[in-house]
């Protein structure tokens, strides 16, 4: 028998090519600066849990060289289970070359319970198909599994001064959904080996599995003989009914262009921009209306924000959005200079008072300010005011004010074929500025995305002074850039109306 994992069973389970390719061909996934940050999450929410029930055992174990000593990890679950250890944590079990560890296996009515762990906020199907191999692989070792749940995150909880992790965690009785999944296990693992012997790709077409749970990390890899850009890119186009295109042999833009159900005017336009390589279409008119309702002085303002699953402060729920940084860039007259301005919250403290005062330090009330996808910068104000009382008046003041860049482009006012099927600031500068260096953010150094900032920004309180002070720069830098970027938008724009 094969050697098999817990997280290459769900593979299978999702598609066969992914597992294959996950095993064969990894460095066909393209970097995913998520990924890790998410791995870490989870462990910190596994971490948190082993507290769930009380006293525990973990038997973690290492070898030398850093990788899991699974065989000492058996060795010591049996130890627990002989001993009548209550709470084991990643408990290890084999059968046959099937491998899975027990996030907490807790003594229950006279066997074993086994609680699975996610940092999700819901149970999800295919977190009855993990569980349901784990207790397949613990009744084969004979354990008398007697229960199975999962331990998830209650996306209500608002902590208080201290973290309460029995509100923080909700369990969920998944006896149901595994007892009807356990019976798929046997025949899938029949099929996973039969591909794990394989040395061919399998041939498993696209469809809704490539999203469904998860978004496949192989997806540029499975559509590469697709024609470049498809139906797949057009703006807002629902996945299921590019399927349907797809499944009719209508993928490229020419297939679909003439089809009755086209009828989404930014999609048809798009399709037409990239057949017929037309330039920049731009409505003055449109644009004029836009920059009439800006005026002087002008700001641009973006956050950076982390998302803790566990909240680290008084008064936040899981994954809650906490701004800790933001970039001003802003004129104060017409023809004056472009200056700047910046915040950036000390690592490991609550930043929300720190940076709320400095918003309304920086920014004068009823001041025109804008900002990139505007909801996300006024839902943070919000929150912010809903804190502070005696700031209250002056942040909603600067909420009230706020106008969105993205609007000249979402209503069609302007449009680049490059920006393809997407407005997003990421997407129109590169468009608009396709060979300007200094608006290129591979350029930076160390943090090139939101997603990179969010993750780097709590780990600074744990740098040497050296490399923290290095980093902090860094963050500087990128979220700089994001408004700088926003001002090079905005003049963009007067130049197309002017």
């Amino acid at each position: 028998m094969f050697y098999f994992s817990k997280s290459s069973y769900c593979l299978m389970w999702q598609c066969p090519r992914l597992l294959w390719l996950s095993k064969y061909k990894p460095e066909l996934k393209p970097e995913d600066a998520s990924l890790q940050a998410r791995f870490d999450e989870g462990n910190v929410v596994g971490d948190l849990a082993m507290e769930l029930f009380g006293d525990f055992t973990e038997v973690t174990a290492y070898k030398e060289d850093g990788r899991l000593d699974m065989d000492k990890m058996q060795t010591l679950t049996k130890e627990c289970i002989a001993n009548g250890i209550e709470n084991i944590c990643e408990a290890s079990f084999s059968y046959q070359g099937l491998y899975c560890a027990v996030d907490i296996l807790r003594k229950k009515d006279g066997g074993y319970a086994i609680y699975e762990v996610k940092s999700s906020t819901h149970a999800a199907h295919i977190y009855a198909v993990d569980i349901a191999y784990q207790k397949y692989v613990l009744e084969h070792c004979g354990v008398n599994v007697t229960g199975t749940y999962l331990v998830c995150i209650d996306s209500s909880y608002v902590r208080g001064k201290d973290l309460d992790i029995h509100k923080l965690f909700k369990v969920t009785d998944m006896s149901e959904e595994v007892a009807d999944e356990i019976q798929n296990v046997p025949g899938l693992l029949k099929k996973a080996e039969a591909v794990y012997a394989s040395k061919t790709e399998p041939t498993t077409d696209i469809g809704v599995h490539c999203q469904d749970p998860y978004e496949c990390s192989f997806w540029g890899h499975c559509t590469e003989c697709l024609s470049k850009p498809n139906v797949f890119d057009l703006y807002r186009m629902n996945f299921k009914d590019a399927l349907r295109f797809y499944y009719e042999g209508k993928a490229s833009f020419r297939d679909v262009i003439f089809d009755s159900r086209m009828t989404n005017p930014k999609q048809l336009r798009q399709i037409m921009h990239n057949i017929n390589d037309m330039d920049d279409e731009i409505d003055k008119d449109g644009i004029k209306e836009f920059m009439g309702t800006l005026s002087y002085p002008l700001y641009f303002l973006d956050f950076e924000t982390m998302q803790p699953v566990i909240p680290q402060f008084e008064g936040t729920r899981p994954y809650q959005q906490i701004p800790f940084q933001y970039s001003l860039h802003y004129i104060e007259y017409e023809g004056g200079p472009l200056l700047h301005k910046e915040f950036l919250a000390e690592s490991g403290a609550d930043p929300r008072r720190a940076i709320a005062e400095r918003l309304c330090q920086d920014i004068p009330k009823n001041a025109c300010v804008t900002a990139y996808n505007k909801g996300f910068e006024c839902g943070r104000i919000k929150e912010l005011a809903g804190y502070f009382d005696d700031l209250s008046e002056h942040l909603l003041n600067i909420e009230g004010n706020i106008k969105d860049l993205l609007t000249p482009f979402q209503r069609g006012y302007y449009y680049n074929k490059a920006m393809g099927g997407t407005f997003s600031i990421k997407s129109v500068l590169p468009a608009l500025f396709p060979k300007d260096p200094s608006l290129d953010y591979h350029n930076l150094d160390q943090v090139h995305n939101g997603t990179e900032a969010m993750g780097i920004f709590p780990k600074i309180k744990d740098m040497p002074l050296d490399e923290a002070e290095k980093t902090r720069k860094n963050l500087l830098a990128y979220c700089k850039l994001d408004t700088y970027a926003m001002v090079k938008v905005w003049e963009k724009l007067k130049e197309a109306c002017g």
